[in-house]
């Protein structure tokens, strides 16, 4: 991780940094005195809106009957809220070794208001693990394959975890919204999505701008480089969301032999474009990704 030369800060970014650390301030709450849990959930209920499980739009959907989609709903909503613990440890691990890094002068006081609100997230999405599955799923992350230039570390960095939200997003603003689940579930979701609104807004102006710097100082085959790395961490997210352990404690047979089926049925990508579909747009605006081709890993 090394310092680079200051952005290309422009009037918007100003104003955008502005806006959205007035929000931020506007907006605050105590987490630990805005949820109310129960001290169970119905557990012959979705935990998870339906058209969002790993299965859905699949043979194995329809092979499943009311009471495994429902338990295995459970336990994809511990996962993905397991998946948020360990994408914001990660992230808050990087925003905090550059907040007052040279070449983030500017950011930097927003860069405070997003720790102190990411570290909450953290602490709700664990709570609501501990507290309904026991358990917070493991996660293992995925390795850079080169040595990068502080420019491309840095882009990456934050272009990782603007794609994080992204998706989590997706998930958030529809469980906020779906009447079917539990008053607790649609509450972390709705809550979630109302800060990460503001985070994504940020992150795509910084992630531009951290583009055209990385643009102004490498070569054009490291920037291939750099889109192909981008597309497997893409993928790479898409396919975490299939955890194995996750159909084992669901009481389903061959949970391995499940996943890969998934991950390979063709059916699952017109779901999984939809999930991307707002982080690709901007890739391909913005000329990080020269095309919509995803890898397969």
């Amino acid at each position: 991780m090394g310092a680079t030369a200051a952005l290309p800060v422009t009037d918007r970014f100003m104003e955008v940094l502005e806006r959205l650390s007035e929000r931020s301030v506007e907006d605050y709450y105590n987490p630990y005195q805005t949820f109310q849990w129960p001290d169970s959930l119905d557990e012959k209920q979705y935990w998870m809106t339906p058209e969002l499980l790993t299965v859905y739009g699949t043979k194995h959907f329809e092979a499943l009957d009311e009471e495994t989609l429902q338990r295995l709903s459970r336990w994809e909503s511990v996962n993905f809220y397991s998946l948020n613990v360990h994408g914001i440890r990660e992230l808050l691990i990087e925003v905090i070794g550059r907040i007052h890094m040279p070449g983030f002068e500017v950011p930097s006081d927003f860069f405070h208001h997003f720790i102190g609100e990411e570290n909450e997230h953290m602490w709700f999405f664990s709570e609501f693990c501990r507290r309904y599955g026991s358990k917070i799923y493991g996660s293992a992350g995925m390795r850079a394959d080169a040595v990068w230039e502080p420019e491309v570390e840095n882009f990456l960095v934050f272009t990782r975890i603007l794609f994080f939200e992204e998706l989590v997003d997706h998930y958030n603003s529809r469980m906020a919204k779906d009447a079917s689940l539990c008053h607790t579930i649609r509450e972390v979701n709705r809550i979630h999505h109302q800060d990460e609104s503001r985070h994504i807004a940020f992150g795509r102006e910084l992630v531009s701008l951290l583009f055209q710097r990385m643009t102004e100082a490498v070569s054009a085959e490291r920037i291939r480089e750099v889109e192909a790395y981008v597309k497997r961490y893409v993928v790479y997210s898409i396919n975490s969301l299939y955890n194995p352990h996750v159909y084992k404690d669901a009481g389903i047979a061959d949970p391995l032999g499940l996943r890969n089926a998934l991950i390979a049925d063709e059916a699952r990508r017109v779901h999984e474009r939809k999930a991307i579909r707002k982080p690709l747009s901007f890739f391909l605006k913005t000329g990080i990704f020269s095309d919509d081709t995803l890898p397969v890993l």
